[in-house]
């Protein structure tokens, strides 16, 4: 499934009276990302993502609401939607239909092996509660360090300042609840 993400930033930066600049000094990303962002030319990692959502007082699944229908919702085996991250060493599918007014985002995250990655730290709002289900995790945790291994998982708080990293060479996959909706 594929997402409109340039063209739902650009418009909502409009709609809010923001300028390419100032949403770049709210948000902490750069203004040629953004344009790169909204003229579709890169995905924006789920970090910058957040930042500029925030930035632009939105929730991150207003770049993936797909309708407003509030009956149960079924996703289909390759239905679900999918982001990479810009450096393509993250996937991240979203098994919930998440729609405005949701409290949780079922995901798999897969972690490519043999990558490095910055130690950027993120927080927000909510809980996260992770499920290894292949290969090794690194939590970066409020300053520790934490290896989860496959059939290990872990729950804290997402205001806690947090990062998941793969560090060894095999591929990663784990599976995670959050709350509030993050995608």
């Amino acid at each position: 499934m594929e997402f409109a993400i340039g063209s739902r930033l650009k418009e909502l930066r409009k709609t809010k009276g923001m300028s390419i600049s100032e949403l770049a000094e709210r948000s902490g990303v750069s203004t040629g990302l953004i344009s790169q962002i909204e003229r579709d030319l890169v995905v924006p990692s789920v970090v910058n993502l957040y930042r500029v959502a925030r930035a632009l007082d939105a929730d991150v699944n207003y770049f993936f609401e797909t309708g407003n229908s509030r009956e149960a919702r079924i996703t289909r085996r390759g239905d679900h939607k999918r982001m990479i991250t810009e450096q393509g060493h993250g996937i991240y599918e979203l098994f919930t239909s998440s729609r405005q007014g949701d409290i949780l985002d079922l995901i798999r995250v897969t972690l490519k092996g043999g990558e490095s990655y910055s130690r950027e730290m993120v927080t927000h709002e909510g809980e996260e509660c992770g499920f290894v289900l292949k290969g090794t995790l690194t939590l970066l945790l409020d300053g520790k360090e934490y290896r989860l291994y496959e059939g290990d998982s872990v729950y804290f708080r997402s205001t806690i300042p947090h990062k998941y990293l793969n560090t060894d060479k095999e591929d990663c996959v784990s599976v995670w609840a959050m709350t509030p909706t993050f995608f």
